[in-house]
């Protein structure tokens, strides 16, 4: 039986980064890529004007090296914090407690002046839509790498 990952087996250290333009956004929506989490871990607080998701992230950054060693693929939990939201929008995103989504993508939609629409594709055609001032997203990995209970990488059909 393996055991689960540790911070210090992985290199680099836990994911902390900042998205703040479109070349910013493409990187972490590859990161966040396939992130699974019960509907419940979504909050919007509109007077704060942040959107944030606590997510079950696939370790894009170390498959290779998983796949290279011959070891369990890795998840780890992480927190995407959207800020500057000034509406959000929800379409086909169940928000019931048994909800169990996976995002697929996150897209940038610009608008004037800085301002555009951030979607957050999930799979099922699930989507939410926050019209935001400017782009400023955080991910940051807040546990310790866990095996991937399938023990797979996600694919995607080509």
């Amino acid at each position: 039986m393996a055991e689960d990952a540790r911070f210090s087996d992985a290199d680099p250290r836990p994911l902390s980064i900042r998205a703040e333009d479109e070349v910013d956004l493409r990187i972490l929506s590859s990161l966040a890529q396939d992130a699974i989490l019960p509907a419940t871990q979504i909050s919007h607080d509109p007077k704060a004007r942040r959107l944030a998701l606590l997510l079950n992230r696939f370790r894009w950054e170390d498959a290779d090296a998983a796949r290279t060693e011959g070891r369990d693929f890795e998840r780890v939990q992480s927190l995407l914090v959207v800020n500057d939201v000034m509406r959000l929008v929800s379409d086909g995103v169940d928000r019931d407690a048994d909800t169990v989504l996976s995002l697929l993508a996150l897209r940038w939609t610009p608008g004037d002046d800085g301002t555009g629409r951030l979607s957050l594709d999930f799979a099922g055609d699930g989507t939410i839509i926050a019209e935001v001032e400017c782009i400023n997203l955080d991910l940051r990995d807040v546990t310790r790498p866990y095996r991937a209970v399938s023990g797979k990488a996600p694919s995607h059909p080509e």
